[in-house]
């Protein structure tokens, strides 16, 4: 499948399918854990729009709603550390990014995609001040660059296989880089001029230019990335058919049909959920596989 002929109507219609067989089960809603006294550990990234209190509060009573049991969020501040706890079994499932889904694909499980704007897919975006003169990604050579986290596709992948293209690294290219762990800290700092340029999650950007204009209106998109699979929820291989991990993929795919759920989606500015197709983050692996070993 190809990801930029995705259309609403195609992964909307794959979303109503998973959330209608999830409520023709007992109660007729998602799937319920058993053993609803075992906690869910749901991990998040700073992929995750984790400033709004209210959001999280929203989130993790809907789960628990519609999982019929306890459900834990996890924060961690960089994505190693939440694949990590995934990895080894300290979390039952995590937002994660696409990046590390393809390091790790072996050993990981898709569960479910949100859709933003009617699609599986996102882009990243090169960000520079508002009032600075540069229009390309051609033009940052020698300046310094924020990006979000060494294991993220949007914030890092991207702009480092952009610049392989020509030959160049980051190190090279730039006069100086660092690590803001956030997409969010990415672009506070392109705004308030502690780095000149920026790789940032474009949905975040985009989320962002509404809920804080403020803060995005200092910066200026410079360079967009082709389109690829939308940071995805993940499982260990080995867990995907625990009760709780599909109880959690139901919950995520019938959020829209409850007034928690959508009131979720509302705040993400997301369309719903979709089961994860490994053919969405095809785009992401290329990328991986051109650069491994290739010093950063």
């Amino acid at each position: 499948m190809d990801p930029r002929r995705s259309g609403r109507r195609g992964v909307l219609a794959a979303g109503t399918c998973a959330a209608l067989g999830a409520a023709a089960g007992p109660g007729r809603g998602p799937a319920r854990a058993e053993g609803a006294g075992a906690p869910i550990r749901f991990g998040l990234t700073p992929v995750f729009l984790d400033s709004d209190l209210g959001l999280l509060r929203d989130l993790e009573a809907y789960l628990a709603a519609a999982t019929g049991a306890p459900v834990a969020l996890v924060k961690r501040r960089t994505y190693q550390e939440v694949t990590s706890l995934l990895l080894s079994g300290q979390l039952d499932a995590a937002w994660i990014c696409g990046y590390p889904f393809v390091q790790n694909r072996d050993r990981l499980a898709l569960l479910s995609v949100p859709l933003h704007r009617g699609r599986p897919l996102y882009q990243s975006y090169v960000i520079v001040g508002a009032e600075a003169p540069e229009r390309s990604l051609a033009d940052l050579r020698g300046g310094s660059h924020a990006f979000s986290d060494p294991h993220s596709n949007s914030g890092f992948l991207v702009t480092r296989w952009l610049l392989a293209r020509q030959g160049e690294r980051p190190d090279g290219f730039f006069a100086r880089t660092f690590f803001a762990w956030g997409h969010r800290n990415v672009i506070r700092a392109v705004g308030a001029g502690l780095a000149g340029s920026g790789s940032v999650d474009g949905y975040v950007w985009e989320v962002m230019a509404e809920r804080e204009p403020a803060l995005t209106g200092a910066t200026r998109v410079v360079a967009r990335s082709d389109w690829h699979g939308f940071p995805p929820v993940c499982c260990a291989a080995g867990a995907r058919d625990t009760s709780g991990v599909r109880a959690l993929a139901a919950a995520l795919e019938a959020m829209g049909g409850s007034p928690l759920g959508a009131r979720v989606l509302e705040t993400l500015q997301l369309d719903g959920w979709v089961p994860g197709d490994p053919a969405w983050f095809e785009g992401i692996a290329r990328m991986s596989a051109e650069l491994r070993g290739a010093p950063t």
